[in-house]
């Protein structure tokens, strides 16, 4: 695996925004052309991430190229982050990456007492049982009948520990859902659990 060195990206300079602009252009390319179809789309982006309530976090390698990039957008009055988006170079997927990226995103979390890190992964192309059907009126039970058909992203990130928690039918188009994961990070509160069933029993 390799051992990529995490930065904030407000800390770097303007080329680092260039080359991850690059990176998030040509990562999503392939897969989704629609994304961020022009690299100055995929500028806009990056530049968007740098504002000062979000996180901007990129991967290098030794020579400091940019390896992979994460962001992270807060929500419910900070206390969950919504990753988005995150991408690796095409040639240096599946070699742990991805997986070095949340785990730095996610002791970030910690640090500032966040609780869930949440994300939207879309199947628009037919990647999952999800995909192309009518997901109403029983969509908790072709939830818990999700197969993976053609290598969508949701399965690494069960193996990151995140858990399916809904998904919004026809969000990209009829058939074309978004599937929402999440993951708690924050510990409970010493006697939160227990308090809260007295309140509610």
């Amino acid at each position: 695996m390799i051992e990529p060195r995490f930065f904030d990206l407000r800390a770097l300079p303007e080329r680092f925004v260039r080359a991850t602009a690059e990176l998030l252009f040509t990562g999503f390319r392939a897969q989704h052309p629609g994304a961020w179809p022009t690299l100055e789309d995929a500028l806009g982006e990056v530049r968007e991430s740098l504002a000062p309530e979000r996180v901007s976090r990129i991967a290098l390698d030794e020579r400091g190229d940019v390896l992979g990039w994460i962001g992270a957008i807060p929500a419910y009055d900070g206390r969950v982050w919504e990753i988005h988006p995150l991408v690796v170079h095409p040639a240096r997927q599946r070699q742990g990456i991805g997986r070095a990226l949340v785990g730095d995103l996610e002791r970030l979390a910690r640090e500032r007492d966040i609780r869930t890190l949440w994300l939207g992964a879309d199947d628009e192309d037919d990647q999952t049982t999800l995909s192309g059907v009518d997901l109403y009126p029983d969509v908790w039970d072709r939830i818990r009948d999700i197969r993976n058909l053609a290598n969508h992203p949701y399965e690494f990130y069960r193996k990151l520990g995140f858990t399916i928690v809904g998904v919004v039918p026809d969000a990209n188009g009829w058939g074309r859902p978004d599937i929402l994961m999440a993951k708690r990070v924050g510990r409970i509160p010493e006697g939160e659990t227990s308090a809260r069933r007295r309140r509610t029993g």
